[in-house]
């Protein structure tokens, strides 16, 4: 090794973490603060916890909050039209004509066709 271009070494480096667990270990800084450890750390204690330093998680939360309060006021285009296909169905349509015309739902006009016979014939 080179002498004088390597930093100096610690052997008794102190690291304390947020959720007050402190340990040594070996580090070329004298004083190490960190925001997880293995005492708090969601892998080695199998508890959920967020770590939020940018709050993106209430960002997010705050967001899909909006989203719930406006998405029944906005409909894709498929819900839409899904919509105005049910009103189309809904509505009745009459047509006047010599022949008795018949009330469909879907709006097509059916023609009944009466069957008249003559008395005396077979």
């Amino acid at each position: 090794m080179k002498k004088d271009i390597h930093p100096k070494y610690h052997e008794n480096a102190k690291v304390s973490c947020t959720c007050g667990n402190s340990f040594i270990v070996g580090s070329t800084e004298e004083e190490l603060k960190v925001e997880l450890c293995s005492a708090c750390h969601p892998f080695y204690t199998g508890k959920q916890k967020l770590v939020d330093t940018a709050k993106r998680v209430e960002k997010f939360q705050a967001k899909m909050e909006k989203k719930k309060t406006i998405a029944p006021t906005r409909r894709g285009k498929k819900a839409k039209r899904a919509a105005q296909a049910k009103e189309r169905a809904k509505k009745e349509v009459t047509v006047k004509s010599a022949s008795s015309a018949v009330k469909t739902p879907k709006g097509k006009t059916e023609t009944k066709k009466t069957n008249t016979k003559k008395t005396g014939e077979k």
